[in-house]
């Protein structure tokens, strides 16, 4: 994908936040591919005429399947004010899923404790009492459903890995294409979970900023009936 397929929500000399692709590494891994960071990098170096390397400021990450708002930072000050408002919470995020089966509310919390596996890339729910485990407080309302899927509005109001993916599954809800959470269809490299909206305090101007990013064609209420 080129730099100019590159879909620009916001920006200014402080932040950039961009609509994340769907099979699209945030930064660089082993792997070698293109990552969203490098695009973005291009990006301001072709629209400002900047010569030589860009710096830009990774504050969080969406997974590789995952789509839809990401936010960078354009100078290290951005970036440590912006990194301080995730690590206190105060980042408003808010996403959009297409699970299997349904929940068994029309909407609550559901609060688990995960631990990492760093080598398997791999998270699972565990005790409280495990070693290293990380308590998860996810805030969910389903918006329409089905005998087969539900379309649910996701809060995650902590910020662990895999965190809204290991909890759907683990509440028998799996998000569709995420076959390594126990989904049980492919989607290529994309799965059906989507950030739809953040909003933040901009690190200069501390003026409330809110994004959006329009919901993907298959992840809208249309093809669902309400339950």
């Amino acid at each position: 994908m080129s730099v100019s397929d590159l879909k620009i929500l916001y920006e200014d000399n402080h932040c950039l936040v961009v609509d994340k692709p769907a099979g699209e590494l945030t930064m660089g891994d082993e792997t070698g591919d293109e990552s969203v960071v490098d695009r973005a990098k291009a990006w301001v170096r072709d629209r400002y005429n900047k010569p030589g390397n860009v710096w830009m400021g990774v504050v969080h990450r969406l997974d590789r399947p995952v789509s839809g708002v990401l936010l960078f930072a354009r100078t290290s000050k951005s970036a440590s004010r912006l990194a301080d408002q995730f690590r206190r919470g105060a980042v408003r995020k808010h996403y959009t899923a297409v699970v299997q089966g349904g929940m068994s509310q029309r909407a609550g919390v559901l609060e688990d404790w995960l631990l990492k596996d760093r080598e398997r890339n791999h998270v699972q729910v565990v005790t409280s009492a495990t070693d290293g485990a990380r308590k998860c407080t996810l805030e969910y309302e389903v918006e329409a459903a089905d005998h087969r899927r539900s379309l649910l509005r996701l809060k995650p109001l902590t910020g662990r890995s895999h965190q809204i993916r290991v909890q759907l599954a683990h509440a028998g809800c799996p998000i569709i294409g995420d076959v390594r959470y126990g989904a049980s269809d492919r989607l290529g490299q994309r799965i059906l979970l989507h950030a739809h909206r953040l909003g933040f305090e901009h690190p200069t101007r501390k003026q409330p900023i809110v994004v959006e990013s329009p919901l993907p064609d298959e992840m809208t209420s249309e093809w669902i009936s309400d339950a």
